[in-house]
């Protein structure tokens, strides 16, 4: 009897086109615009909470209409630090609820 190595089982089983996959690659996109919020807003971030991605826009729900101004005047800066940190254009706009 052979034994498969766990990596090459979860590698097998975690590929870019499953729904597994791809609901990964969205948890790091979340997580990227989390940091890039808190590196960019420092406490500001708190009132701004990256919530899923989908057909590459981020929505981000907001606290208020301000936090939701000042993310959508930074936008461009925004999505370029995500994809930077992802390294990959994952990104391309974010959509705001406040």
């Amino acid at each position: 009897m052979t034994f498969t190595p766990l990596g090459d089982t979860l590698k097998n089983k975690i590929d870019k086109n499953s729904i597994l996959g791809r609901q990964l690659e969205s948890a790091g996109s979340i997580e990227a615009a989390e940091t890039v919020l808190r590196e960019m807003f420092g406490d500001l971030a708190n009132q701004a909470k990256p919530l899923f991605l989908k057909n590459r826009t981020l929505t981000v729900s907001c606290a208020s209409s301000a936090i939701a101004q000042e993310i959508r005047v930074n936008q461009v800066k925004i999505v370029e630090n995500i994809n930077a940190k992802l390294g990959k254009n994952e990104v391309d706009r974010i959509r705001y609820l406040a």
